[in-house]
């Protein structure tokens, strides 16, 4: 329902807008990559205007996502060693369980019969 919802309000708007912003936009432009020949650069594209536009916003999305996947790092190595650090204290408390219940056996050889649901009550 809220995917539904996210795409009605949000979505949907957003391609309509990049709808008229291509129509509106069609027409050709030079893309010079040679700053040092104006007049007759060695590197140039003949785009449409809208496709310029794109690619500018998907080369910000993508430089974006890069500088956020680097400043969360420090959060990810957090991660990873608190759960190595929990994996470590879960193993542990079992073997501290095992340990508990053999000197259990150990002491109370008449407990060895019952149940471990019994042996609690």
């Amino acid at each position: 329902m809220i995917r539904k919802l996210v795409f009605l309000f949000i979505a949907l708007p957003v391609a309509v807008v990049l709808i008229m912003l291509s129509v509106a936009n069609r027409a050709p432009v030079q893309v010079s990559l040679d700053p040092f020949n104006a007049t007759d650069p060695a590197i140039a594209f003949t785009l449409p205007l809208f496709a310029c536009l794109f690619a500018a916003l998907l080369l910000g999305m993508v430089i974006g996502s890069i500088a956020t996947w680097f400043t969360q790092g420090k959060h990810r190595k957090k991660l990873r060693k608190e759960h190595s650090e929990a994996m470590k204290w879960q193993s542990e408390a079992e073997a501290q369980k095992k340990r508990a219940e053999e000197l259990t056996r150990e002491l109370h050889p008449e407990l060895k019969s019952l149940p471990a649901s019994e042996r609690a009550a």
